[in-house]
């Protein structure tokens, strides 16, 4: 007898094994060229289907995607799903993407058509200050050290590798084209050897103040939004008290 999974199943490379989908997924490599060939392709195979994209910081409007749907890794066991909504993005592509959400058993946020969307834009603010860090002397092994002695489930080295590391750069490049003050393409200077302590406060503050950047935005509705993408995305740890919340002891 064949596993359940297998019964429902279908592998295939041929464009006619879409016809009659209801949706459908797009999961190639990050390059924007690619995703329109292939999302436009998907159209005229399925005219009738949504359209979504797994993309990690691209456009999912200007690649002709009608949602966003963004996993995180590992899929299977990351709860988080970004859930993207565009300016054309109807009502009806947004609940039947809440309800595959749901059926497969994950959380999902709503959030804007932005570069980066929430997860890899504030994980990404926070890699400028380590790079930061290493330019100025400290090792590699000392950045994890820092991150790790926060509560954080995987090394920053460690993810970058399993991210890969061309993705990372590509999502570095995404980022440092909208807002190339925060996300520099190379460290700014040389500057100094820093402590542990230093390299923790400094990449909290700067995941914080993206925090508040995001909610001016408009990219997510809730502060609480925020702190639900890194803790269900990233595994943020919860003893932190979320960026949000330390973006307002910042202020105040």
């Amino acid at each position: 007898m064949k596993p359940f999974l297998a019964t429902i199943v279908e592998g295939g490379t041929s464009w006619e094994l879409f016809e009659g989908c209801d949706v459908v997924l797009e999961a190639v490599f990050e390059e924007m060229e690619a995703k329109r060939e292939v999302l436009a392709e998907a159209r005229e195979a399925a005219p009738d289907a949504i359209l979504a994209t797994n993309t990690s910081s691209l456009s999912v409007e200007g690649m002709g995607a009608d949602v966003g749907l963004h996993f995180f890794n590992p899929v299977a066991v990351m709860p988080l799903v970004e859930i993207v909504r565009t300016p054309r993005t109807t009502d009806n592509q947004l609940a039947t993407a809440w309800d595959v959400i749901k059926k497969l058993k994950k959380r999902g946020v709503l959030v804007g058509d932005a570069p980066g969307f929430v997860v890899n834009r504030l994980l990404t603010r926070m890699t400028t200050v380590l790079a930061e860090a290493i330019a100025g002397g400290n090792t590699v092994e000392e950045v994890d050290e820092a991150i790790l002695s926060l509560g954080m489930p995987m090394a920053p080295s460690v993810l970058r590798e399993m991210v890969g590391p061309a993705v990372a750069q590509h999502v570095l490049e995404t980022m440092h084209a909208s807002w190339p003050d925060r996300f520099p393409l190379t460290p700014t200077g040389a500057g100094e050897r820093r402590t542990l302590e230093e390299i923790r406060e400094r990449a909290l503050e700067a995941v914080a103040d993206e925090a508040q950047h995001l909610l001016a935005e408009g990219v997510v509705a809730d502060p609480a939004d925020v702190d639900a993408c890194l803790i269900l995305g990233a595994g943020w740890p919860l003893f932190l008290g979320g960026a949000v919340t330390r973006s307002g002891k910042m202020a105040a």
